[in-house]
């Protein structure tokens, strides 16, 4: 009797620290949604014609800037998302519990905010190692896909534009000697990183290529020049969420690099 008491008591404890966790959850799977509205629009902004991709990042810098944030916010999430494993742990525990509440034709309050349906969206959402990115290079990925009218130039030759930029900036010393704080270079780096992702996975050869119009040995020598613990989860992120990285066509050094 005690036993059973306790473990009660257990549960009853469990299920209280868990739902306030798989609300917050739900509002970043939510806000991913949003991202991957925003995203879209401002691909479109910064690729119509009658301007290039060049002319669009020179122009509505503002613009250029809100995609960066974008990506920054990103990688952020993705790279705390791998260091913390108990977030799917929680969310498995959350759903089991649910799901044996219906059988006992139990309603438990929370089920109005995070339903069964919406919770198998979730799951699926969650069980991503980069669930962000991957939301975001799906988004560019069918942004191509639906503007058949727009070249393929006009998108790659942003994002290559905007990593081509980061780089420069960290790389050069009378830039990177402005950054006030160690903030400020993981920004740039994570943009880099980012418009990477997405440039391997709208191209047809990929960022690894050697038509590429990224130059990735630089790119990655340019975090490999950071402190280790600043650039490990974006090194990762380019070896395990790109598409191109294995193919036959990439270059032997750039996969050493990575290695």
């Amino acid at each position: 009797m005690q036993f059973k008491l306790k473990a009660s008591l257990w549960r009853h404890r469990a299920w209280n620290s868990v739902c306030p966790l798989v609300i917050k959850l739900k509002k970043f799977y939510s806000f991913s949604l949003r991202l991957e509205e925003a995203l879209q629009s401002l691909l479109e902004c910064l690729t119509c014609p009658p301007f290039t991709p060049t002319q669009h990042l020179e122009r509505e810098q503002a613009l250029a800037k809100q995609f960066a944030e974008i990506l920054h916010f990103t990688l952020r999430f993705d790279e705390l998302k791998m260091r913390i494993p108990a977030i799917q742990n929680d969310f498995s525990y959350y759903r089991r519990t649910i799901s044996r509440n219906r059988i006992n034709n139990m309603n438990l309050d929370i089920e109005s905010e995070v339903n069964n349906e919406m919770a198998n969206r979730m799951s699926l959402f969650y069980a991503e190692a980069t669930p962000m990115l991957k939301t975001l290079s799906n988004a560019t990925t069918n942004f191509v896909t639906e503007n058949k009218t727009l070249p393929l130039e006009n998108t790659t030759d942003c994002l290559s534009t905007m990593a081509s930029v980061c780089k420069v900036m960290l790389e050069t010393p009378e830039y990177s000697s402005r950054f006030s704080s160690e903030d400020t270079l993981l920004f740039c780096m994570r943009v880099m990183v980012g418009v990477i992702i997405l440039y391997d996975h709208v191209h047809p050869n990929g960022a690894f290529n050697k038509s590429s119009k990224i130059d990735m040995k630089g790119c990655i020598k340019v975090l490999k020049d950071q402190p280790a613990d600043n650039v490990e989860g974006l090194l990762n992120a380019l070896k395990f969420t790109t598409k191109h990285l294995n193919d036959e066509s990439t270059p032997k050094n750039i996969r050493t690099m990575l290695q």
